[in-house]
């Protein structure tokens, strides 16, 4: 903590009216304290930041030997293809990983934060999008900046406010590419499909659609953008939005290969071939997308490398300016994209 004495456990105990020894057996998990006081102990030593004094003694006694990574939705290929590589580099390493889900909410996020700082975890891989809303970043930003202070070590995996080492997918060249890729074939009435426009996963890829609407000419009005749950059944909903509301389109992008998926099973639905009657594209590159009938146009991101990366850095010795790697994206064509139907 910078400008202020470290909190001590003293400071906890007369914060919460109890004796030391009290607070020790509380913030301990040992027996003797009811539920109500432990919890009362345990949200001061959170707020004053004594949480990350306890896991500093921990990192420098050689003790911690867990990695916590958080993603924000355990069941999307993304993001396990994201923890494999964590788990691999942990493994040759002899850490163990600590896995939770946030659920794209940056409350439960924090909570989540907070609960492997308590188990002493020693890094943090925060995998996925950060948000837009200052607000939203603000409580996370200090908890992660109380715990590097402390010692522990964290890495991020896409664009966030925190002043730490990052993973960075190229999002905004990929959705570029995946626009460019959809005009060529001759599309103009497109419609976007995305999850939550506060995130910066979503902004940036949406900076490389306009982008490529902005070459082509295409005023971004034209293409309407679609918000629902980053999932699959967010993208079937989208879907259906997007035949009520704009019929005349010919085209389905989907920021996500979760959402190009339930896209799919919205079409076949609807007797709508694919790509004769509508062209759809997804971006991720989840190993399913190939597997799929038609196989998924999408933008291909290296995700097992990308934390297998993220693990390594936080594994190296912190470094006065925070380091960056942009991840390249790769446009892959399929067979669910091809030329729209004639009128």
């Amino acid at each position: 903590m910078t400008g202020a004495a470290a909190p001590r456990l003293v400071d906890i105990a007369q914060s919460a009216g109890v004796s030391v020894a009290t607070a020790s057996r509380a913030l301990s998990g040992r027996q003797g304290v009811s539920t109500a006081v432990a919890e009362r102990v345990k949200e001061i030593a959170e707020s004053l930041g004594y949480i990350g004094n306890v896991h500093a003694r921990s990192l420098a006694g050689g003790t911690s030997s867990s990695v916590g990574l958080v993603v924000h939705e355990v069941a999307d290929p993304y993001f396990s293809e994201i923890a494999s590589g964590v788990m691999r580099v942990a493994g040759q390493r002899g850490l163990s990983v600590q896995m939770c889900h946030s659920g794209r909410d940056p409350q439960i996020e924090l909570r989540q934060l907070r609960t492997l700082i308590a188990n002493r975890v020693g890094v943090i891989v925060v995998a996925g999008s950060g948000y837009l809303d200052p607000e939203a970043e603000r409580s996370i930003h200090r908890e992660l900046t109380r715990f590097t202070q402390a010692g522990g070590r964290v890495v991020a995996i896409g664009r966030h406010q925190h002043a730490t080492d990052a993973v960075l997918p190229a999002n905004t060249d990929g959705a570029q590419a995946v626009t460019r890729h959809l005009l060529a074939l001759g599309h103009r009435r497109v419609a976007v499909i995305t999850g939550s426009l506060g995130l910066t996963t979503v902004a940036d890829r949406l900076t490389g659609v306009h982008r490529a609407l902005a070459e082509a000419g295409i005023p971004r009005e034209d293409v309407p953008v679609i918000e629902a749950p980053f999932t699959r059944d967010g993208g079937r909903t989208a879907t259906l939005e997007m035949l009520g509301e704009h019929p005349g389109s010919t085209a389905v992008l989907a920021l996500n290969d979760d959402m190009a998926i339930g896209a799919l099973s919205v079409l076949r639905s609807r007797s709508l071939r694919v790509p004769e009657d509508m062209s759809v594209t997804g971006f991720d590159d989840v190993p399913v997308a190939a597997d799929l009938s038609p196989s998924l146009t999408t933008v291909r991101l290296p995700m097992q490398q990308m934390g297998e990366k993220a693990l390594e850095l936080a594994l190296r010795p912190a470094t006065k300016r925070p380091r960056r790697v942009v991840m390249p994206a790769t446009l892959v064509e399929r067979d669910s994209s091809g030329p729209p139907r004639r009128s």
